[in-house]
């Protein structure tokens, strides 16, 4: 799983390792010719092209080396197509690019990348027990969609199953998610962004205050503990959340009231 790192601490160098990040084994030839993009967790699809276009800069810059991966080519390649698993459908790929460590040289294409993205979320999502979202009439891609809501939702891994909860538990009794993210993806407002009131109350299909049930598509890439968290929530009742002044974790609760008044306590 990879970390989460500050956007130029992630920007990739040339390799001192071989491939899937393993620095004890020696460092081949080929290697010595590689380069590393880092994907974090919750990136979007948009995040992953910038992300692939300054690794190719510093490629250039570094190196002399220009790859032929770049912005332009990677949303070229992660266009919609039917996922197996998910349906017969074409489906955006918000959600599908794993999150993690990928390896690349001048000649490597974008769309081998992506190839490598997509196995990689076949692989790690091929082995999570989806019984207990199935139980709750949720399918594969409800499940891909709480996980990428998790993702830009919780900062301490120890509160995604909650957060999951939260979702699981406003979905059943049909109360709108309520989730600022999702109406942040569909807006493309930065989190470090204030939400402007008519930026809450518009009628973007991403803006989870007013309209029910699951944002249209997933909100960013999760990875495998956010997947794993959509799939098996905590078993609370809780129903709303709110960021202590930490700016990391989150007070619980189920009762409105007590949501309101911490919401005061924390100054918002």
């Amino acid at each position: 799983m990879v970390r989460k790192l500050a956007p130029l601490a992630a920007l990739a160098v040339l390799v001192a390792g071989c491939g899937g990040g393993n620095r004890s084994a020696p460092t081949t030839v080929q290697q010595l010719h590689q380069f590393r993009v880092v994907f974090p967790e919750g990136f979007t699809r948009a995040q992953m092209a910038q992300r692939v276009t300054a690794v190719a800069s510093i490629a250039f810059h570094e190196r002399h080396v220009h790859p032929k991966i770049s912005a332009k080519t990677y949303l070229a390649a992660s266009g919609p197509r039917r996922i197996p698993g998910f349906g017969s459908r074409k489906l955006p790929l918000e959600g599908f690019l794993f999150p993690s460590t990928y390896f690349f040289d001048r000649t490597s294409t974008s769309a081998a990348l992506v190839a490598e993205q997509l196995a990689a979320f076949q692989a790690n999502f091929g082995n999570v027990d989806l019984a207990y979202a199935r139980s709750k009439n949720l399918t594969p891609y409800d499940v891909l969609k709480i996980a990428s809501i998790i993702e830009r939702e919780a900062v301490v891994p120890g509160e995604r199953k909650l957060v999951a909860a939260v979702i699981y538990n406003r979905l059943r009794i049909h109360m709108p998610l309520g989730m600022d993210s999702t109406i942040r993806y569909g807006l493309h407002v930065p989190a470090t962004q204030p939400l402007l009131q008519s930026e809450l109350d518009s009628n973007n299909p991403y803006n989870s205050r007013k309209f029910l049930g699951l944002p249209p598509t997933p909100i960013a890439n999760p990875g495998l503990a956010s997947i794993e968290a959509a799939a098996h929530p905590a078993h609370v009742d809780y129903l709303y959340f709110v960021r202590k002044p930490d700016k990391r974790h989150h007070y619980f609760t189920a009762n409105y009231q007590d949501f309101l008044d911490h919401e005061h306590l924390y100054g918002y």
